[in-house]
C-alpha cells in the first residue's frame, strides 16, 4: 500500500504539471489527476476509508469493486449535485447585473452618498458587495473604468482606487458563497451555506480593513498615475463622468439580487433552528406551513433562482429596446457558468479520490499534537497550491480534498467553519504571473508588472495572513461546539 502522502505528491505533480507545463485546461488536468490517483489507490486503503466513513459491508464491497472511472465519476456527480444549479444561477445574476446597469448604479450611488473624498471606501464597499454573487474578474471589469474616471476627477490617488477595488472584491470571492470556491468548500466540510456567509463576512471585514490600510500606505510610497490602456480611451473616460444616470435601475432594485439570497438563506437557517427547538405538538398548523415555505425559499438553489429571475426581469424592463438579446445573454452566462461547473466538479472528483487514499487521516496524524495547528496547516496547503498554479478556486478545491477528513473526524476542537475560512484565506497568497487575475489587474489598470506585484499582490498576501490570525483567535474564543 502506497503512503497517502506519496499519492498526494503524484496527484499534485499531475495537476500542477498539466496546468503549468502542458498548458492543459484545469478541467482536464484535474480529471487526469483524479484518474491517476484513483488507479494507484490500493483496495486496502479503500476498505479503511469505508470503515472510517461508517459504510455498511455492502457499501464497502461496492466501493472496493468499483472501477477507477466509476469512482471518479461518482465524485464528479456528487460535487455537481451540490453546486451545479447554484453556479448556473450565480452566472445569470452576474451577467444581468452588468447588462442592466444595476451594478453600475450600486457603485455610483455609494460614491455619491459617501462623497468623492471617500471614493476609496465606496470602491471598497462596492467590491465587497458585488464580489458575493459576481466573480472577481467580472467585478474588476465593471469597476475599473469608474476607477480610472475617478482618478481623472481626483487628480491623484489612482493606485489607491485600484487597490480598494481589489481589496473589496478578492476576499468575498474566497470567503462568501455563492462564488464557487467557498461554496464548494462549505459543502465538502458540511458547513451550512448561511453560516459560511456569516463567517465569511465577519472575517472579510477584518481582512478588507487590513488591505485598505496597506493600500493607503502603498499609495503614498508608490503613487501610480492614470495611463492610457487598450480597454478605455481618454475620451471614453471623460464621457463616463458625464453619463446620464436616469437610464440606470433604482438602487433598491439593483441591490435586490445581491441582498435577497443572503436574507433568504440566512433567514431560513435561523427560522429552522428556532422551529426545530420547539416540540412538534406545540407548533400551530399555520406555523408548520410557514416553516415549509421558508425551508423551500431558503434553500440556496431556490434563493439563487429567485434572484436570477429578478436580475433578468430588471434587464428586460429597463432595457426594453434590447430584449431580443436576452436569449443570447443567457446562453453566454450559462456557457461561462458551465465551464466553472466542469472545473469545480472535476476538482471534487480529484478531492474525492484523494480522500479515499486516507490522506485526511494521515495529515491528521501529523497535526494531532496541536489542534489549532490544523488552521495554519490548511492555510499553508492552500497557499502552496495557489502560488504554484495561480487559481484561487482550484487551490481551495484541491486543499479541501486533502483536509476534509479532518472535519469528519470530530477531533478538530472547533467548528469546521473555521477550517473552511482558513482554506479561503489561504487562497490569497501569492498572486503573480501565473494567475489570470494578476494580468487582468495589471493590463486593465495600466500598471507595470512590478507595480502590480508590490501593490495588489503584496496586499492580497497580507490580507490572507491577517484573515488566518483572525480565524485562529475566533476559533479559540468561540469554538461553536
Amino acid at each position: 500500500m502506497i503512503d497517502p502522502l506519496w499519492l498526494l505528491l503524484v496527484g499534485m505533480i499531475v495537476v500542477l504539471g498539466g496546468i503549468l507545463i502542458l498548458r492543459l485546461h484545469a478541467f482536464l488536468a484535474l480529471t487526469l489527476g483524479a484518474l491517476i490517483v484513483a488507479s494507484l489507490t490500493a483496495p486496502v486503503a479503500l476498505e479503511k476509508f469505508a470503515n472510517e466513513k461508517g459504510m455498511t459491508d455492502q457499501e464497502t464491497s461496492a466501493l472496493v469493486e468499483s472501477s477507477v472511472g466509476e469512482r471518479v465519476a461518482q465524485g464528479f456527480g456528487r460535487t455537481c449535485t451540490k453546486i451545479g444549479i447554484l453556479i448556473a444561477m450565480a452566472s445569470i445574476i452576474a451577467k444581468f447585473l452588468l447588462e442592466s446597469g444595476a451594478a453600475e448604479r450600486i457603485v455610483r450611488s455609494l460614491i455619491r452618498w459617501l462623497g468623492q473624498e471617500r471614493a476609496p471606501q465606496a470602491f471598497l464597499s462596492s467590491g465587497f458587495l458585488l464580489g458575493m454573487p459576481v466573480f472577481f474578474d467580472t467585478v474588476f471589469y465593471l469597476m475599473m473604468p469608474l476607477g480610472k474616471a475617478m482618478g481623472i476627477r481626483a487628480g491623484g490617488d489612482y493606485g489607491l482606487f485600484i487597490m480598494a477595488i481589489v481589496a473589496g472584491a478578492t476576499m468575498t470571492h474566497s470567503l462568501v458563497p455563492p462564488t464557487p470556491g467557498p461554496l464548494f468548500v462549505a459543502g465538502e466540510l458540511s458547513v451550512s451555506i448561511g453560516l459560511m456567509i456569516a463567517g465569511g463576512i465577519v472575517v472579510g471585514f477584518f481582512t478588507v480593513g487590513a488591505g485598505y490600510l496597506y493600500a493607503r500606505w502603498a499609495n503614498r510610497r508608490w503613487p501610480i498615475p492614470v495611463r492610457d490602456a487598450a480597454d478605455v480611451s481618454t475620451a471614453d473616460l471623460q464621457s463616463m463622468t458625464r453619463k446620464d444616470e436616469t437610464a440606470l435601475p433604482p438602487f433598491w432594485l439593483s441591490m435586490l439580487p445581491i441582498v435577497l439570497p443572503v436574507l433568504l438563506i440566512a433567514g431560513g437557517t435561523l427560522f429552522n433552528s428556532w422551529a426545530t427547538a420547539r416540540h412538534s405538538t406545540a407548533v400551530a398548523p399555520w406555523l408548520q406551513w410557514t416553516a415549509r415555505l421558508i425551508d423551500n425559499v431558503g434553500n440556496p438553489n431556490i434563493a439563487l433562482t429567485i434572484s436570477a429571475a429578478i436580475a433578468l426581469s430588471t434587464y428586460a424592463w429597463w432595457c426594453r429596446g434590447r430584449k431580443k438579446n436576452v436569449t443570447t445573454l443567457l446562453q453566454n452566462a450559462l456557457s461561462n457558468g458551465g465551464v466553472i461547473i466542469l472545473i469545480t466538479s472535476a476538482g471534487g472528483a480529484f478531492g474525492s479520490v484523494l480522500q479515499q487514499t486516507g490522506i485526511g487521516y494521515r495529515i491528521q496524524e501529523l497535526a494531532a499534537s496541536h489542534q489549532i495547528a490544523v488552521l495554519p496547516l490548511a492555510f499553508c496547503v492552500t497557499a502552496v497550491v495557489r502560488t504554484a498554479q495561480g487559481s484561487a478556486t482550484v487551490a481551495m478545491i484541491t486543499a479541501v480534498g486533502i483536509l476534509s477528513g479532518l472535519a469528519s473526524s470530530g477531533q478538530l476542537g472547533f467548528h469546521p467553519l473555521y477550517l473552511a475560512l482558513a482554506i479561503g484565506c489561504g487562497s490569497k497568497p501569492i498572486p503573480w504571473m501565473n494567475d489570470s487575475g494578476f494580468w487582468v489587474i495589471c493590463k486593465m489598470s495600466g500598471m507595470t508588472e512590478g507595480e502590480t506585484l508590490r501593490t495588489c499582490s503584496a496586499m492580497m498576501t497580507l490580507m490572507g495572513a491577517v484573515g488566518l490570525l483572525v480565524i485562529m483567535i475566533l476559533a479559540q474564543l468561540f469554538p461553536l461546539i
